[in-house]
C-alpha cells in the first residue's frame, strides 16, 4: 500500500494523513476507479487530523477524519455532476473550490499551492473529458482505420480529376497563368516565453504556460497529442 501511494507524497502531504486515507480507500474505489491525485489540507498551526482531498477519473472525494482520527467523513461528488473547478491563492496556502449543477459551491483552504494547482489541473481535465465524450473515447485503432478509408478515398477523387483534367488537356491549348498565388500555413499562436529555457521558469511562470497551452488545445490551435508533450516537458521542471 505504501509503495502504491508513495507517488502522493512529494508536494509536501502529511505521511501520516495519505497512510490514514490510503488506508480505507480500497474498500471505497469502484470498479475501474483510479486514484489520480491527493491533496492534503496545512493550516499554519499544528492540525493532527488535517482534511484530504482525492481525485479519481470518476469522481472528486472530500476526506474529512472525526473523533479524533478514530473515523472518518467521506462526501464524493462525480464529475458529470460538477460544474467548474476554481482555485485562489492566498498568502498561506491556496483555496481550491468547486461548483456542482445544482449550484453547490464546496472548498477547502489551507492547500500547499504546488498541490491546490495540481488538483486544479487534473480537475479541468476530467471535465475537459466530460466536455468531450467522442473524441476521449475514440480507440486508436478505430481512428487510425477511418484515417486510412479517408486516404483511399481522396486518392480515387484524384485519380479521377487527374484523367479529367488529362482529355481537357488535348483539347484545349495549355494556358500560362498570368500571376501565382502562394499561401503561408498558419502557425498556431505560441506563449510568448522569449529566450528562457523551462528550467530558467519560476513555478507561476511553468503553471501559466500550461494553462497557455492548454486554452490553444480548446480553441483547437494545437493537437491533443502536441498538448500532451507539452504537459510532460513542463510537468518534469515543476
Amino acid at each position: 500500500m505504501k509503495e502504491q501511494f508513495k507517488k502522493f507524497l512529494n508536494e509536501e502531504q502529511d505521511p501520516k494523513a495519505i497512510e490514514k486515507v490510503t488506508s480505507k480507500l480500497n474498500d471505497l474505489l469502484m470498479k475501474g476507479e483510479e486514484i489520480g491525485y491527493i491533496a492534503v489540507q496545512k493550516k499554519p498551526a499544528i492540525t493532527v487530523f488535517p482534511d484530504s482531498i482525492v481525485l479519481t477519473n470518476k469522481r472528486i472525494i472530500i476526506c474529512q477524519p472525526k473523533n479524533l482520527g478514530l473515523s472518518m467523513d467521506f462526501t464524493d461528488y462525480t464529475w458529470d455532476n460538477v460544474a467548474g473547478a476554481f482555485v485562489k491563492e492566498n498568502i498561506l496556502g491556496s483555496e481550491f473550490s468547486f461548483n456542482t449543477n445544482t449550484d453547490f459551491s464546496i472548498s477547502i483552504d489551507y492547500i500547499p499551492k504546488i498541490q491546490a494547482r495540481k488538483i486544479y489541473t487534473y480537475a479541468k481535465e476530467q471535465l475537459d473529458l466530460i466536455k468531450n465524450p467522442i473524441i476521449a473515447e475514440t480507440p486508436i485503432a478505430e481512428t487510425a482505420q477511418v484515417v486510412e478509408e479517408e486516404d483511399d478515398i481522396e486518392d480515387e477523387v484524384e485519380e479521377v480529376e487527374t484523367e479529367e483534367v488529362t482529355n481537357y488537356a488535348e483539347i484545349m491549348p495549355a494556358a500560362t497563368p498570368s500571376y501565382t498565388e502562394t499561401y503561408e500555413p498558419i502557425q498556431p499562436a505560441q506563449p510568448a516565453t522569449g529566450d528562457r529555457k523551462l528550467s530558467d521558469l519560476s513555478k507561476e511562470e511553468l503553471f501559466d504556460k500550461l494553462q497557455n497551452y492548454k486554452k490553444l488545445l480548446d480553441n483547437g490551435l494545437i493537437m491533443q497529442g502536441e498538448y500532451d508533450a507539452y504537459k510532460k516537458e513542463i510537468l518534469s521542471y515543476m
